[in-house]
């Protein structure tokens, strides 16, 4: 049973009432959901293993839920790019970018670590489009940085850079997404610790902190433009009372969104308080807190984005780039040139000039915690692309009589231990017994 603090038991009980209460009270006494996220272009040849398969989620393409929770670290897919584990209800913006973008934009994700929305968001945006996802801690946009190489696709960038930052640089976006720090209530069931932390003056605070960030962020979004504010806590302050800041403040304009009502998406709590907003409720929906809003900018005189080649350049020579979305095909590293591992991910690469060996899959687990490995004896001297069933996992360089690992020393995984395979994906097969697709 989740132990809430009573202040906040007493606020959100008299902000959902008695029948949305109980049914929130008996949510948040269950166990959290579990759902992953494919990613469009490395999943082709796989689907959600039959065992493990417990529904699709509704609102967000290519993703769903699992009926238990396998162990993702040591499974090589992961690692690969080829899934992401990922909140059900967060992934509620692949419907906000369906209803709302129809031809490419320039979009800046302002506070993306560890990464989840910007990868939904590179796969969601249309064809054309460039991502910015940007995070002003640095250790949690390496951890960035290490997803969107693991997605690896093309036309984004990773920054590590305050809202002010982009304020000062002028650039002009069509689409921004605010996924601000919150008080974080919405992950009470999953994390016991985020209870014990909650107080009514950390609410205060970072609503105040919201603020401060849309007001930045508002600066580079261009006229005409939109901006998703979202975060996963369900208190009226940092969600409609901060959306009708921003409609007096701002002159944003929130925009309504079709939402089927077996969904069970609520709609605003705050009294006499009517626009489109929308937020998941563990015990209502099926999965964490989450609570969302899509708001215009006023339409002026100039409504134009800033173009990709200029915003590529700007953020080169203006903001810290850690990654320009196509990764360089060598790295120097004393005496060798070696093949950059964040190419062996990206699907935009041409590794058929390097030869391949298929790991099982004990040998791609000791892959991933950086150890040497044994490759067949017919293998050619060099530098080799390792893979798991089909999909890269990286480079070794092949040396005789062993292949020296060159897995990021910060990415490797430090447990010993290796477990029994369970499949969270298997092959692709016919869709021919009605089973999930």
């Amino acid at each position: 049973m989740t132990r809430l603090p009573e202040e906040f038991v007493s606020y959100t009980h008299g902000m959902m009432g008695d029948a949305l209460w109980a049914r929130f009270r008996e949510g948040m006494n269950s166990s959290p959901v579990v759902s992953i996220r494919l990613n469009p272009v490395k999943s082709g040849r796989f689907l959600p293993s039959r065992s493990l398969f417990a529904g699709e989620v509704h609102w967000c393409r290519q993703a769903c839920y699992m009926s238990d929770r396998p162990n993702f670290t040591f499974d090589p897919l992961l690692h690969a790019g080829v899934y992401y584990v990922q909140e059900a209800a967060s992934m509620f913006i692949d419907e906000i970018i369906r209803q709302h973008v129809t031809s490419p934009v320039m979009m800046l994700d302002l506070c993306a670590a560890p990464g989840g929305k910007s990868t939904l968001l590179r796969s969601a945006l249309p064809e054309g489009s460039l991502l910015v996802s940007n995070e002003p801690i640095r250790n949690r946009a390496n951890v960035l940085m290490e997803n969107m190489q693991k997605w690896g696709m093309p036309d984004c960038l990773v920054t590590n850079n305050y809202p002010k930052d982009f304020r000062k640089t002028r650039l002009q976006f069509d689409l921004i997404l605010c996924d601000v720090p919150c008080s974080g209530e919405g992950m009470f069931r999953k994390d016991p610790e985020a209870a014990s932390q909650w107080s009514p003056r950390i609410v205060e605070k970072c609503q105040l902190l919201q603020r401060d960030i849309v007001t930045e962020a508002w600066q580079c979004l261009r006229p005409g433009g939109k901006m998703i504010y979202s975060t996963c806590t369900f208190n009226t302050k940092e969600n409609e009372e901060n959306i009708w800041w921003m409609m007096t403040q701002l002159g944003a304009e929130p925009l309504p969104m079709a939402i089927p009502p077996e969904w069970k998406v609520t709609g605003s709590l705050l009294k006499d308080f009517e626009a489109p907003v929308h937020r998941f409720i563990p015990g209502v929906t099926r999965g964490e807190g989450l609570f969302a809003c899509v708001l215009r900018k006023p339409s002026g005189s100039e409504g134009q984005a800033t173009p990709a080649d200029k915003i590529r350049r700007t953020v080169g020579t203006s903001l810290n780039m850690l990654w320009d979305g196509l990764p360089p095909r060598a790295v120097i590293k004393g005496r060798d040139k070696v093949p950059s591992h964040a190419m062996a991910l990206h699907v935009a690469q041409d590794l058929s000039t390097y030869p391949r060996v298929s790991l099982d899959y004990e040998q791609s687990v000791r892959f991933l915690r950086r150890e040497s490995l044994v490759l067949p004896p017919e293998t050619p001297r060099g530098f080799v692309v390792v893979t798991f069933m089909g999909v890269p996992l990286g480079f070794v360089k092949n040396i005789g009589n062993r292949a020296n690992n060159h897995y990021p020393e910060s990415w490797k995984i430090k447990s010993t231990h290796i477990p029994d395979y369970e499949a969270i994906l298997e092959p692709a097969r016919p869709h021919t017994d009605g089973g999930h697709s």
